[in-house]
């Protein structure tokens, strides 16, 4: 799924403009966004669950050299799908 996506979607169910569904599809992203930043966390009711996990420093191989290479620590977004979208799908 694409911003494009999202917009497409708001323009045809809102009967907007191109440009007013593109602000408000980033306007969307940039709520979600900031939602996670501060709570660490985002649930869509009936889609699923959105959360932030963090991960710890490890080793890793450079693919192309097989050196070892450091990797730090640092944070990723996990999804869990609810059980309705798992029966919609």
């Amino acid at each position: 799924m694409s911003k494009a996506f999202i917009a497409a979607a708001i323009q045809n169910s809102a009967e907007i403009t191109a440009v007013a569904a593109n602000r408000a599809a980033a306007d969307l992203i940039e709520a979600i966004v900031k939602e996670l930043k501060k709570s660490g966390g985002f649930t869509l009711p009936s889609f699923g669950t959105f959360t932030v996990k963090k991960t710890k420093a490890r080793k890793g191989v450079n693919p192309r050299t097989g050196d070892p290479v450091k990797i730090k620590a640092g944070k990723t977004v996990r999804f869990k799908a609810s059980p309705t979208l798992k029966a919609l799908v």
